[in-house]
């Protein structure tokens, strides 16, 4: 499977985007979101998850991380509040409601917040999840800390609690071209658009919500599309450039997009963008 990428943020707090959404979550679960595939495995490996883990996905989305979870055996629930239309994907691929060939009778896909989980009667969870990358766009980790301290509570003491951000700039070929793209959005003055991660931002996150800190890891997540107008619709259906379309236009963001990923087009009409992401392993206490 080609590697490739991202998914919506908790919470985002940039300006309200002129997009298809329902295209842009098809954009997403069909191009985007396999992009981070060997970091779900990565983590899934160290903390040996398979038949017994209960796992509980905060910002699930289409649901790709929890599928690759219940082919490991798991029990998964997912919790998302952001995107109806990934959510409708995600009961697709899982829930015994949806129509995809791998359903899993135990997945729960849950529209709302870990507190709608509260008071369930369903076992503690062993192991909680929040794949979206942090520090990648303005505001991305806002309302994290609050999600993460209402999902402690459904866990067992001492369950890992896996964050996710980007690495390095100078690591990560992706943030070159959002950092370019991203400054047609300056006009709002910050409302959305692209920023460095911080250095231990993962560990502040996790200390703030009450977490205790138990390893990290970095995991090669390069993003790898057929042609530059699928590098386009992956990225743009990751919501990091939905700032600049709302102070331009997609038209004009399409064209600064196809610019920007100009150097990293190979001699067949790929799209090639090596990347290194970051995980965070928290426990509850």
């Amino acid at each position: 499977m080609t590697p490739t990428l991202v998914r919506q943020h908790l919470q985002h707090t940039g300006p309200p985007s002129r997009v298809d959404s329902r295209v842009r979550a098809r954009d997403w679960a069909e191009i985007q979101e396999r992009m981070l595939v060997p970091l779900h495995e990565a983590v899934y490996e160290r903390l040996e998850v398979g038949g017994g883990t209960r796992l509980l996905g905060l910002g699930c989305g289409s649901g790709l991380a929890l599928l690759t979870a219940a082919s490991r055996g798991a029990a998964v629930t997912g919790v998302d509040d952001s995107s109806p239309e990934r959510m409708r994907l995600a009961r697709e691929r899982l829930g015994p409601e949806g129509r995809g060939t791998h359903a899993h009778d135990d997945a729960r896909i849950v529209r709302g917040t870990p507190a709608d989980l509260a008071g369930s009667g369903e076992p503690a969870y062993d192991l909680v999840t929040a794949f979206e990358p942090v520090g990648g766009v303005a505001g991305d980790s806002e309302g994290l800390v609050e999600v993460l301290e209402t999902a402690a509570p459904l866990a067992e003491r001492g369950a890992p609690v896996v964050l996710v951000g980007w690495g390095p700039p100078e690591r990560c070929a992706t943030s070159a071209v959002l950092r370019g793209v991203g400054r047609l959005a300056e006009p709002l003055r910050g409302g959305g658009g692209w920023r460095a991660p911080r250095r231990d931002e993962l560990e502040e996150i996790a200390e703030r919500a009450g977490l205790g800190l138990d390893g990290s890891g970095r995991v090669a997540c390069p993003f790898g599309y057929a042609d530059v107008e699928s590098a386009v619709r992956g990225l743009l259906s990751t919501g990091l450039l939905d700032a600049a379309v709302a102070a331009t236009d997609e038209v004009q963001v399409d064209k600064e997009l196809t610019e920007a990923l100009h150097p990293h087009r190979r001699r067949d009409g790929t799209v090639w963008m090596p990347n290194v992401f970051r995980y965070l392993i928290a426990r509850t206490r």
